[in-house]
């Protein structure tokens, strides 16, 4: 099995910033991409971002240049780190991570959610 342990999120202001960690454990073998996704009330599940072996990365428009998707492999571990938040970033927001495990089994994780609130 693969464990996730998030932490993060919270209360923070217009314009203000935060950092979402991810930390898997587990069964792992390897690891072919770790994510974001986040869920707002009323609204389906989107992805936030990724961050996938090699290194490429993608992100939903509407936080380009504002969130930052970033790893430590050696802990697999992913951070993100959001500026200049919005209240429209307001959502419970979920790690994902994609992989192989030890048994070469093809895994996909999910974090438990954690809300970020973003309000004056």
């Amino acid at each position: 099995q693969v464990q996730l342990a998030v932490s993060g999120g919270g209360l923070v202001q217009p314009g203000g910033a935060l950092r979402l960690s991810c930390a898997a454990s587990g069964l792992i073998f390897s690891i072919n991409a770790m994510g974001w996704y986040r869920q707002a009330p009323g609204k389906g599940r989107e992805l936030v971002a990724n961050i996938r072996v090699g290194g490429a990365t993608s992100y939903t428009d509407s936080v380009k240049g504002r969130f930052i998707i970033s790893t430590d492999n050696a802990k697999k571990t992913v951070v993100l780190q959001m500026n200049s938040l919005k209240p429209e970033d307001t959502a419970v927001y979920y790690c994902n991570v994609r992989g192989v495990g030890t048994g070469h089994q093809v895994f996909e994780a999910w974090g438990q959610g954690t809300l970020v609130t973003v309000s004056s």
